[in-house]
């Protein structure tokens, strides 16, 4: 189906993040044609009351002062050069990038306030930013997570439906890695009984390594209201035969219990130590020690963990988009 693209402006761009190890998020869209069926936002729609299911990422939001309000937020005077994380809620890499340039036009923004950036995606169009990102890395800390949970070509038509192919993220990856731009890859979600096996996971972490990935983490998936629906209907379509394993894992929780998780993250630690994964980049691009600002790699571990007390955030939040607690 194709998508529809609203117009709209915003009030805010900048989301206050409470209960995460950045402090900042900023979404250059609302909604994502990637559609996976294991997206976490679905979630956060359907407590919206927005269409979660098959309809989710066929109408996106584009929000079109975006650069406006941003420069506006990062030159208040009360403005303090903390990490802001871009694709927190939809990928800002998806083909309506292409034509719009906000994340692009967001990148040189924060570069120009000396401001530490993260993104997270799975969409190679990031290579045409290769100048900006270079420019921002020069001037505050940048990474890029190229999300990577497969190479299954099975498993990605049919979970990442609109996502494009894991070799060219790599080869993505690749080129800004070349370039001087930290880029790590995230493993995840990995999909129990689809994606956790260990020669699957190994096949990702050595090509990681070998597209020159500075790092790689995972995370197992997480399943709340809204995206369980979807994603156990998919899996009911598609591997019938693992639903009954699904329900045991996480009937009454959202995410798996601790003895299936920590042997997954266990064996890619593992994996990353064995394949020798780690910051070869020739030419890395760094800011110059007076403009480092302390930030954390970037692994929205905690988007993809059991949420304690996190809560979505109410101030500088757009009434019509809230930050999830949890990915």
């Amino acid at each position: 189906m194709r998508p529809e693209y609203r117009e709209e402006p915003c009030r805010t761009a900048l989301t206050r993040v409470r209960n995460m190890r950045f402090k900042w998020s900023l979404n250059p869209y609302v909604g994502c044609v990637h559609r996976c069926t294991f997206c976490f936002v679905r979630a956060f729609e359907k407590i919206a009351d927005r269409p979660f299911d098959a309809r989710y990422g066929t109408s996106i939001r584009v929000k079109t002062n975006l650069i406006e309000v941003l420069r506006r937020e990062l030159g208040r005077k009360s403005w303090k050069p903390e990490q802001v994380v871009v694709g927190t809620a939809t990928d800002p890499y998806q083909p309506a990038e292409g034509h719009f340039r906000l994340t692009r036009d967001a990148i040189e923004a924060l570069g120009d306030a000396r401001t530490p950036v993260g993104l997270i995606t799975r969409g190679p169009l990031i290579v045409r930013d290769v100048a900006v990102l270079a420019y921002a890395s020069a001037r505050a800390r940048v990474g890029v997570t190229f999300s990577i949970p497969t190479l299954d070509p099975a498993v990605w038509r049919l979970t990442e439906p609109g996502t494009a192919p894991p070799a060219k993220r790599l080869r993505a990856l690749r080129t800004l890695v070349d370039a001087g731009i930290d880029a790590s890859v995230g493993m995840a979600p990995i999909l129990p009984g689809l994606s956790d096996d260990p020669a699957k996971m190994a096949d990702v972490v050595r090509a990681a390594r070998d597209a020159g990935a500075t790092s790689v983490w995972t995370n197992v998936l997480y399943l709340r209201p809204g995206t369980r629906e979807h994603f156990l209907d998919n899996l009911a379509r598609d591997w019938p035969a693992l639903v009954p394993m699904y329900e045991r894992l996480y009937t009454g929780r959202a995410y798996v219990a601790r003895d299936v998780v920590e042997p997954v993250r266990a064996r890619v630690r593992e994996l990353a130590r064995e394949h020798d994964i780690a910051d070869r980049r020739e030419r890395p691009i760094r800011p110059p020690p007076e403009a480092e600002v302390a930030v954390e790699q970037l692994t929205l571990t905690g988007f993809l963990a059991p949420p304690r007390a996190a809560k979505p955030a109410t101030r500088g939040v757009d009434s019509t988009e809230r930050l999830p607690a949890g990915r």
